[in-house]
Parts: C-alpha cells; structure tokens; sequence
C-alpha cells in the first residue's frame, strides 16, 4: 500500500510527546498571540501547522505486566523513531489531573491523556494512560498503602497498616473506572480513529459493557456538550454531533506466546525439506485469527446493539470491507520487552562452541568461554518491519503496523470519511476533517467540561455543563458497578428477613437494652444472606429502620426506679407543677410507676402501710414517712437535722461541680491503717467522710469518738470532751444554693438539702422498753425484736474502797468484791459502777417483715429471757446494709433485707452517748453518706430510733440495691456509729 511522501522520514519534522492539556494551552495561546513563538517545542510545532488539516488517532486499551508500555511502542512503530521514552518516570509531570498531583488516593485521577503531533504526516496521536496499565496501577496501589499507613499513624500497636474496608476499596477502584469512561468519552468526541490495545489474543467481553455505559452516558450528556461547542469554529453538523464524525474502532491484539507461529523458511532452506507436512494454507494463521476476531466482535456488538444499521446513531463504526483488527506477534524477539530480549541476546552469545570444546587440547586452569556470533537480526523495538507481498512458499504475508492503520489515516486525510453503515437504506454519516487551531478550539471546550470539571464560577456555563455531566455519571453505575447491583439485590432481599428477626418475640413496648438485642440479632441474620459493597450501607439502613419501630410507639420508658426497676409505662411527659396526668395526649403525661409495692414501716417502727416503687429521693426518703408521720410519730419527740434555709424566693440548685470520687481503694487502704478500736476507727471514717484531711479540720484524738468498756478509754475521755469536730452548721450553710441530692464524702462544702433523709424520733423513756419482752412493734419475726445489751463502766472502785465494804452482804448476783480483779467487766463490779444501754440492728425486707442482727450476717434468734450476746462485737464491726432475709420465699430471686432503723436505749446514768451513723451503699469509689448533723448526742433516759434512707443518690444516679450475694459485705454501716463517754 503506497505511503504518503514523508511518513516514513517524518521524524525531523515531529516533536516528542508532551500532556494533552499543555499542548491545547499553548496552541490556544499562540494563536490568540498570531505569532509561532509559544513555550516549548510542541507548541511552536503546533503553530507552525496550525492552518494544516489533521487526523486525530486515539489509543487505550490495557497492557501487560511488563516494564515498557505496548501503546508507547506503537506509536514508536508507526512513526519509525523511538518518541517515547523507553522507560516511564517515576512520576511524569504531565499536566492533565493525573497521578502527579497532590491529594488524597480516594479522589485522584489517574488517568492520563499524551499527545505527540506528526506535523509532516499531520497525524496527532492521543495516548491514554489509565488505571488499566501497570504504571498507574501500581501508583494506585501506593497510594492506597500510603494512606492506609497515614491513618493507621507511627505509633499505632498493631503489626501493620490496617487494610482499607471492602466497601471502600471497592467505591474507589469504581470511581476509578467512571473518570476512566469520562475520559473515554472525551477520546470518542475528539479522533477520527480509535485503537483498542489489548495484550492478549482473546477479546475481553467487559469492552461490550463498557461501550454500552459510554454510549448512554453520551446520549445523556450531548445536550450539554452541544453548548459547550456552540461557539467553536468547526462544522454545523460537528456542532450537532459533538465529534468530527463517527469515530472508527480498530483493535490490536498481542500474542505474548500464548500462540506459537512457526517461523517462515529463510534463505537457503528447502521450502519442501518435509514431504510428510501438508502444503501451507492461503492465509497464515495470525490471519486466520484475525479474521475469527474480526467475526466474533462484530457478532458480539451486533447482538448487544452496540453497532445498529445506522452508524450516526452508534458510538462508533467498523469497516465492512477492511480489516479492523491487527495481532501483534508479541515477545522478547520482537521487541515487546527489551529488558527480555538483551537478556536473551546475551545468553544465547555467551556460549561455547562445541566444536571448539572438542578440538581444543586439555588444559588445566579455569573454563574459557569465547563470545560467539550468530546470524541474528539486529536489536529492534519495532513491532514488524516492512517486508514483500508474498512468500516464495505462495503464502500472503501479514501486513506491518504502518500498512494496517494507514489505510484508515488515508480515507481520514484524503476526505472520504468512513462510510460504515449497512443495511438496505443506509444513511451518510457526517465527516469533517478540521484544521489543527480548529480542532484544538473544540477540543480544549470539551477537556474542561468533560476532564476537568470546571465549576470555580457556578454561574458560569462552564460550571453548570460541568454539574450537569458530573450527576449523569450515575447513567455508568448501572452498567459498569455490576458487583454493587447485584450486592443491592441481595442486600435488600436480606431486610425483611432481617426485620422480622428483630420484630420476633418483641412486647408492645421495650427498652433500649432490648432494642440493641435484637438489633443485633437481626444483624447477626442480616450478615448471614447480605453479600457485597452495598454490605454496610443496607446493614445502616437496618439500624436506622430499627430505630424507627421502636420510637413509633414501641419506645418504653427508660426511667429506672431507686430499687432499681424499670417504669412500665411507654415513653411519656412528667407532670408539671400543679398539673394532671393525662394518658390520652401523645406522648402520655404520666408519674413513673414500676408497678412494684412494698411494705414499710414508719420512722419509729409502730406503723406499717404499703408503699410503691420510689423515682425520686424525695418520695423515698421523706414523703412516704411524713403520711405516716400525721397518722403515728407526729406528737413524738424529734430531733430534727439542719435543712436548707432560702433567704431568696428563688433558690437554685447547687452545679455539679463536686469534688472528683474518691479514688478506688482510698477507703480500704484507710481501713487497713486502722486498729480494731471502736474509737480510731470513727475518727478516720469521718474525716473520710467529710472529704477532708485531718490537717484541715484540725488534730482529734481518736479516743474521742470510742466506745466500749475498756477503762484506757473510759479514762482519757475526760480531756476529749472540750474538742469536738465542726459540723455544717457551724460552717455557715448557703442559703442561696441548695444540695440537689442527699449529703456525702463527695458534695460540695457548705450546702444542704430543702430536706432530710434521716429520722431521729424517741419513743419514750428507758425503762419503756422491756427486757424479757422485746420491742412491742410489728412485723418482727418472732424471737428477733429484742435489743442487745451494752454495759458500759462509769467508774472504777479502789481497793480501799473495796475493804470499806467488805461486813456488807453483797449484792445478788454479786462476788465478794476483794475476790475480783479491777479490769474485768461486768462481773465482780458493784451495780452503781455499771451503766446498761441497749442496741438493736433493725432489718425490713419488701414484704415488711422485720428483724434484728446480733451481728454481721448474724440473725437474732432469742427463745424467751432476752438476749445474751452483748453489743460491743456489733459496735465494733462494720455492719452488712444489705443481708439475705431469714425467710425467702419461693420462687429464685433472693430476698434482700435492709439495714432501716437503729434503736438505743439510753439509761439514766452520768455518761453520753454520741451518734455517728456513716453508710458506703456500694463498693469503692461510692461515697460515705451520713446525715446533716454528723454527731449527735443522745439524752439521757431515752429511747431512741434512728431511721436509716431508703435509698441512697448520689449526683450522678442512684446507688442501686446489690443483685448478687458476692456483693454484699460491700454494702456497709461503717462501725463506730455509738460511742460513749463518762461524765
């Protein structure tokens, strides 16, 4: 086929490649000048043949794993010189938005549009670069891992990188797919002929669906290309069409040795050296492959209407009387890998001659191998060279690179155009050869919209084309994300599966603990059939509609009572100050009600009623005891606690802004400081429990607070007395801010509440209780309403006091006084020496059952007589706030009894007696409550009860009753709370 003058010795007149984008630029840039002098060497080529008429020729396709690039090596073929480098950089500064930007990998287009520009045989070659060739793939891939490890950070304890999820490695290599198909788009608005690289001999079948997305991604988006060109100096039906005309596809397979080509006889050997084969075909078989391709793609296009009839309407054409797809006979022979084919050339001339070998004398010493020359051709990075039209062997030789693509150059440049359609009727396509300025002026109009994406000014035109082309990229989801279709199919025939997981076995109304069981019960049924990228958005979408049920009037209420149960009632509104329940609104305006009662017991014990589950601290420990306050203990004598005194209409309650929880063992590595005496023990509680140091509050002796019947203590309690610790009181309480909850270790200094949730009540004198008969209240078991005794020493006889008294008959019940020892207790003392209180540990379960302990986790079980034990090893230890009640009822579920009211008689005797009362309701770091009146003195002759809170709250919630046994000894009445002290 003859050659244009020049295509073969062009190469003086051509420039070396350059981006796409900078050679439009400066094209567009000289003409606006009128002068060929513009910046660099392709653009002043450019100028130099602005007025000369070209044909544009794109290349893409994919490439093999390999070093150099087959698109660049054909380019290098046609044009018989080497115009790309044999090896592409590390990062080519190319400018067109490829890989050499900065940015994140998610966002980045790796695609990348070359231009070389053949001005003597006025072809512009157009290379596409994208994430399809080695190159940028393992740019892409870099990228990935960089981010990966810039997420995952230097310091980060695992063994590596965290890979990057599926659904978004999947987004990303999509998206990459999408700018790939819009710069496809832009190749097929803008050459004449198209060249598909592909390196293999076997169509790749995903072209069909690749073709079908760009061809309804064009339709959707000519509106907007038409008025991107409408002012560009090409044709009328350009203008209409948006290309020069229907671009002509040609395809180019490679062998790589996938199929192996027997060589043809070279000079000098017998054609016909073996009889026994058949003769040669008419065609060799690269030829007879390249007409089964030719076939096969036709067939395929045809079928998915890809190629119609009417080549106007089609993406692109295929000639129906010329060749369209070319095998390049691939290997290290033919230069496809140079790198290979040294090596190759290197190892078959690096070695020794046999007859050499043989001839040679033995030597000793090392091998010598001589450099042996072949008769090989020379070293070439061509594809074919040009050989004759025929073998001597009669078979038709294959035509070379040049021949195949020029015989569609010369219908482009000698403006016949490609007549491709078919069929009985068929339509002329348009055909508009442009000159090079025109062509640049259309071109650049198309870049900015389609790869740039220009929008800086929305109200420009080229913003709104460029949005609008942008949002019909979701026209190349259905076709090209196949995996995410079908991932949503499956995905949302998953769901309602999913929900009738989560909506099984579900009461009209729940909580939030339920919802998230189930929740993630349906995720567990969810992630059993859902399969894909579109995992994890439909596994939100399931929350979400999960969600959605349970607060459409599923939503119970999540206020849980101070024992600890949850408000049966759905979600609801509290009533204001002064106004109703009303069930009927939406949402409902209701109290809190667990439909949980108990029975309980007034503040000195002589009156039960029942009670219903408490939300606030108020109902608990105040409200309940003041109804029965009026029907009981109203005419008894009180001693009331410091309350909140407002000087201003409006008090508010105090801010949050307490001293931090004491730290977690504070208590316990106190306790282990502490000797087993009644006394020191206070002493360290308290300053505990006022949050303080004892260098704050000042020195106090710890015999001070004890208790017993020790003479050591008795005997320094007389210097003790004058030093007494400050209360509340004595701090100048506020009267403007009030303590919301109730007073412990951690509360802010100098606030107390509006009201008190401790009762001190006298039921009468000393002598109204009976020692044989117990307490005369309700609700004791049998056998457990008794007080234990506590005998306490007031003084001490000497020996001559003794002798003095020695002729008098003694006492009942009394030794002979010069027969006992001076430090034992109780007996062998005169009466008048010893002063008997009693104590009792009272303990009411929910069912109003009440009882007495005689120690930690020691029920009280008198047969008649009274009690024996004395009190001193219950005031010594740390009494449970919580014990298992002595009788349980039939079902699982323990029965818990708690510590309520602790009784004292205090005799007519010349001694005081102190109250203390210190509570931890829960394990470290829970706080030490006590009342707002840490110490209180008992009058003499007196019997006293001690109503212990119900419930304990702190700021940050309430103290909740322990649900297993394991817990209780956590739950403790510190020791110490009586001590007593001789006048």
């Amino acid at each position: 086929m003859p050659l244009p003058a020049g295509m073969a010795g062009g190469a003086a007149a051509a420039v070396g490649p350059i981006g796409l984008r900078e050679l439009l630029l400066a094209a567009t840039a000289a003409a606006a000048e009128g002068t060929g002098a513009a910046a660099g060497p392709s653009a002043a080529a450019a100028a130099a043949g602005g007025d000369e008429e070209v044909c544009v020729v794109g290349i893409f396709g994919k490439t093999a794993l390999q070093l150099c690039s087959e698109k660049a090596a054909l380019v290098s073929t046609v044009c018989d010189r080497q115009v790309f480098p044999l090896f592409e950089q590390e990062d080519p500064e190319l400018a067109d938005g490829g890989p050499g930007q900065e940015g994140e990998p998610m966002t980045k287009d790796y695609n990348q549009l070359q231009a070389y520009y053949s001005q003597e045989s006025r072809v512009l070659y157009l290379v596409l670069t994208s994430i399809c060739d080695t190159p940028q793939l393992l740019r892409a891939c870099g990228d990935l891992a960089a981010a990966e490890s810039r997420e995952t950070g230097p310091g980060h304890p695992s063994s590596g990188p965290a890979p990057l999820p599926h659904a978004e490695a999947h987004e990303f290599w999509k998206h990459q797919e999408k700018l790939h198909c819009l710069s496809l788009l832009y190749l097929f608005s803008v050459c004449h002929i198209l060249l598909l690289v592909h390196p293999t001999c076997s169509f790749d079948i995903t072209y069909d669906r690749v073709f079908r997305a760009l061809d309804g991604l064009r339709q959707k988006v000519l509106p907007s290309l038409k008025a991107a060109i409408k002012d560009c100096p090409v044709g009328k039906e350009w203008k209409l069409n948006c290309r020069p005309c229907p671009p002509r596809l040609l395809f180019l397979f490679q062998l790589n040795g996938a199929l192996k080509v027997d060589p043809l006889p070279g000079r000098g050997q017998d054609p016909c050296g073996h009889l026994e084969k058949p003769p040669p075909k008419k065609h060799s078989p690269k030829r007879r492959l390249q007409h089964a391709l030719e076939d096969q793609i036709y067939r395929i296009f045809r079928k998915s209407r890809v190629l119609t009839n009417q080549s106007i309407n089609c993406l692109f054409t295929v000639p129906a009387n010329q060749a369209f797809v070319y095998i390049v006979a691939g290997g290290a022979q033919d230069g496809d890998d140079p790198v290979a084919m040294l090596l190759d050339q290197l190892r078959s001339n690096c070695t020794m001659r046999e007859t050499d070998s043989l001839l040679a004398p033995t030597l000793s010493g090392p091998r010598r191998y001589q450099m042996m020359r072949h008769g090989r051709q020379q070293l070439s990075f061509h594809a074919e060279s040009s050989s004759s039209s025929s073998s001597s062997s009669g078979q038709l030789v294959d035509c070379t690179l040049k021949e195949f693509l020029w015989q569609h150059v010369e219908l482009v440049l000698s403006k016949k155009g490609f007549d491709d359609s078919v069929g009985r009727n068929p339509q002329p396509s348009h055909f508009e050869l442009p000159t090079y300025q025109k062509w640049v002026a259309a071109a650049l109009k198309l870049y900015e919209v389609t790869i740039e994406g220009k929008d800086d000014d929305p109200t420009s035109l080229t913003g709104e084309l460029s949005s609008k082309i942008m949002g019909s990229i979701k026209v190349l989801e259905g076709y090209l994300d196949i995996d995410t279709k079908f991932s949503e199919n499956r995905c949302q025939k998953a769901l309602p599966m999913a929900h009738s997981a989560y909506q099984s076995n579900l009461p009209h109304n729940y909580t939030m603990t339920v919802h998230k069981n189930q929740l993630a019960q349906a995720l567990r049924v969810y992630s059993q059939h859902a399969r894909g990228p579109a995992f994890h958005k439909y596994a939100m979408q399931l929350n979400e509609d999960c969600y959605k049920f349970w607060s459409n009037g599923h939503q119970l209420c999540e206020e849980r009572s101070l024992t600890d149960q949850h408000c049966v009632h759905k979600f609801h509104l509290l009533p204001k100050a002064g106004e109703k329940p009303e069930a009927d609104r939406n949402p409902p305006v209701l109290y809190h009600n667990s439909r949980a009662r108990s029975t309980g017991a007034c503040n000195c014990g002589r009156k039960q009623a029942p009670r219903d589950d408490p939300f606030d601290i108020k109902a608990a420990n105040y409200d309940f005891y003041q109804l029965l306050e009026e029907k009981c203990c109203g005419k008894l004598e009180h001693i009331n606690f410091p309350v909140f005194q407002p000087s201003t209409p409006d008090p508010a309650p105090a801010r949050d802004e307490s001293s931090p929880a004491a730290p977690e063992g504070e208590i316990e590595k106190l306790r282990e400081k502490e000797p087993q005496t009644q006394g020191e023990s206070t002493g360290l509680s308290l300053a505990l429990s006022l949050g303080q140091s004892t260098g704050s509050l000042g020195t106090y002796p710890p015999d001070a607070q004890g208790g017993g019947d020790n003479a050591e203590s008795h005997g320094q309690s007389g210097d003790s007395k004058s030093e007494k610790r400050p209360s509340l009181v004595d701090r100048q309480a506020s009267t403007v801010e009030y303590l919301p909850g109730m007073l412990h270790s951690n509360c802010p200094k100098g606030l107390l509440p509006k009201f008190s949730s401790w009762s001190l009540v006298k039921l009468g004198p000393a002598k109204a209780y009976n020692f044989h008969t117990g307490l005369d209240q309700q609700g004791f078991i049998p056998g457990t309403n008794y007080l234990m005794p506590w005998d306490i020493v007031i003084r001490t006889r000497t020996e001559d006091e003794g002798d003095l008294d020695t002729n008098s008959w003694p006492a009942p019940n009394k030794a002979v006084p010069g027969k006992r020892s001076a430090v034992v207790m109780g007996r062998g003392r005169r009466r008048d020496d010893i002063a008997r209180a009693f104590v009792g540990f009272e303990y009411e379960d929910a069912r109003g059952r009440r009882f007495m302990c005689s120690g930690p986790d020691k029920v009280m079980k008198v047969m008649g007589g009274g009690p024996k034990e004395s009190a001193i090893k219950a005031l010594n230890s740390d009494m449970p706030l919580y014990i298992l009640s002595s009788t349980q009822g039939r079902g699982l579920k323990p029965h818990y009894a708690q510590f309520m009211r602790l009784f004292v008689v205090v005799p007519d005797a010349p001694l005081q007696i102190t109250l203390t009362p210190q509570v931890q309701p829960g394990p470290p770091p829970c706080p030490v409550f006590y009342p707002e009146k840490q110490e209180i003195t008992l009058p003499s002759d007196g019997l006293w009860v001690l109503r212990f809170p119900y419930a304990y709250v702190t700021e940050r919630g309430p103290c909740f009753p322990p649900k297993e046994s394991q817990q209780l000894m956590s739950y403790k009445v510190l020791r110490g709370i009586l001590k007593a002290i001789t006048q």
